[in-house]
C-alpha cells in the first residue's frame, strides 16, 4: 500500500480499489487495506484499526511468513472518528487498534481496553525510558508506543517573503496566504495550537480560553483553503499551497519528494504526539494481537519502518540501527529544545463538548 501514504491519511475508496487491484496483479492476496470497517473476523486473520501509512506490503508479507497470519487493516483519519466507530458497535471487529496518547487515556477510562499481560511482550525494555512509563499510560498498562513526533508547519521558502516561525504567522500574513494554506482536520490540534499561541495550554479546560481560541480562528477562517490531514501533500509539492499544518512524520516523507520544502515547530510550542498499539477488551483474536505487537517491537522491523514509512521510533535499539542521516534528522527526531516547548495532548473531560461545539461551528 506504500504509495506515498501520510501518517494520518484517510484513503479514498477509489485509491483502495486501485491498490487492491495492483496487489492482485502481482499475486499478493495476504492482506487488505480498507476504508470501511470490517464486519467479519477469522481465526487465521488479524484485524487491525490504524492510521494509514503505518503498514506496507513488505511488512505484512514478513508478518505472515513469521506467524502464518494474514492482516486486514481498516484505517481512520482521527482519534475521534475511531472512537465513534467503536462506540457504534465496531469494537468487536479488531484485535489491535492504534490510538494516540490522549485517546489511550479516554479509552481506558471508558473500559474499552485490555490490561496488557507484559509477560507476553518481548522488547519493552528496549524502549527509550520516557516510553516505558509514559504519563498518558503509567507503567504501560494498556498500550505500547509505535511512533511519536511533533506538529508544525511545512512550507516552501521560495514562495514566501518571510518564512514562518510561529503559529501567529498565519494571522499576520493571512491576506498574502489567502486560500494557500491548510490546517489539520483535527479539533485538538488546531484549537490546541491556537491556545498555545495565546499563551495557554493545549489542554485548557477554561471555557473563556477555549472561546478566545475559537474567536481567533474565526478571524482566520475566510483565508483557510481547507481543514485537511492529507490532501495538502500534492498541493504543496506543485506549489498550489504555500503553508500547511502537518505532522512531522508526514513532513519528513514529503520533503524527500521536494528538497525545497522546510518544516518548523512553532516557537510558542507544539504538540508532542505518540501513537500506540492497544488490544480492545472485545478483541476477537488476542493471541494474534500479542504476536503483532511483539513483531512491531523487533528492532530490525522498527528500524526498517523508519526508513520506509518515515515515522520516529520509540525503540532505542531501532534508533541505534538507523543511518546517521536519519538519527540526526531534526524533523524525525527533534532536539531537546523543541521537546521542552512541546506539550502532549491529554483528555479534557467535560470540556470536550465545548471543543466539539466550536469545531462544528468553525468547520461547517
Amino acid at each position: 500500500m506504500r504509495v506515498a501514504q501520510t501518517r494520518r491519511q484517510f484513503l479514498q475508496t477509489s485509491v483502495a480499489a486501485m491498490v487492491a487491484s495492483s496487489l492482485s496483479s502481482c499475486g499478493w492476496t495476504l492482506a487488505e487495506v480498507k476504508t470501511t470497517p470490517n464486519t467479519q473476523v477469522s481465526s487465521d486473520t488479524l484485524y487491525i484499526y490504524t492510521w494509514a501509512g503505518y503498514t506496507d506490503q513488505d511488512l505484512l508479507d514478513r508478518f505472515r511468513e513469521e506467524t502464518g497470519l494474514k492482516v486486514v487493516a481498516d484505517v481512520f483519519d482521527s482519534n475521534e472518528a475511531m472512537l465513534a466507530r467503536l462506540q457504534a458497535g465496531g469494537a468487536g471487529a479488531y484485535s489491535v487498534i492504534y490510538p494516540s496518547e490522549y485517546m489511550v487515556q479516554k479509552m481506558a477510562t471508558l473500559g474499552l481496553l485490555t490490561e496488557l499481560d507484559r509477560s507476553l511482550l518481548v522488547g519493552l525494555e528496549d524502549l527509550f525510558p520516557q516510553f516505558q512509563d509514559p504519563g498518558y499510560d503509567p507503567g504501560g498498562r494498556y498500550s505500547v508506543p509505535i511512533s511519536w513526533g511533533t506538529t508544525g508547519l511545512i512550507f516552501n521558502p521560495k514562495n514566501l517573503q518571510t518564512p514562518p516561525q510561529d503559529w501567529d504567522y498565519l494571522w499576520k500574513y493571512k491576506d498574502q496566504l489567502s486560500k494557500r494554506f491548510t490546517l489539520l482536520n483535527d479539533v485538538r490540534e488546531v484549537m490546541g495550537a491556537t491556545l498555545r499561541m495565546l499563551g495557554y495550554s493545549y489542554n485548557s479546560t477554561d471555557p473563556n480560553q477555549i472561546r478566545q481560541a475559537y474567536e481567533k480562528l474565526v478571524t482566520l477562517r475566510p483565508a483557510i483553503a481547507s481543514f485537511s490531514t492529507d490532501s495538502w501533500r500534492p498541493q504543496m509539492i506543485v506549489g498550489d499551497l504555500f503553508v500547511a499544518m502537518c505532522y512531522s512524520s508526514d513532513a519528513a516523507e514529503i520533503m524527500e519528494e521536494n528538497e525545497d520544502l522546510r518544516y518548523i515547530t512553532p516557537d510558542s510550542g507544539s504538540s508532542l504526539w505518540t501513537d500506540t498499539m492497544v488490544i480492545p477488551k472485545s478483541a476477537p483474536n488476542p493471541d494474534a494481537a500479542y504476536k503483532w505487537i511483539n513483531f512491531m517491537l523487533q528492532p530490525d522491523v522498527a528500524a526498517t519502518l523508519v526508513k520506509r514509512l518515515k515515522f520516529a521510533t520509540p525503540s532505542r535499539l531501532a534508533y541505534e540501527r538507523l543511518p546517521e542521516i536519519l538519527r540526526n534528522d531534526p524533523t524525525l527526531f527533534p532536539p531537546e529544545s523543541v521537546i521542552a516547548r512541546s506539550e502532549a495532548i491529554s483528555p479534557v473531560g467535560k470540556a470536550t463538548e465545548i471543543y466539539e461545539r466550536y469545531w462544528t461551528q468553525l468547520t461547517s
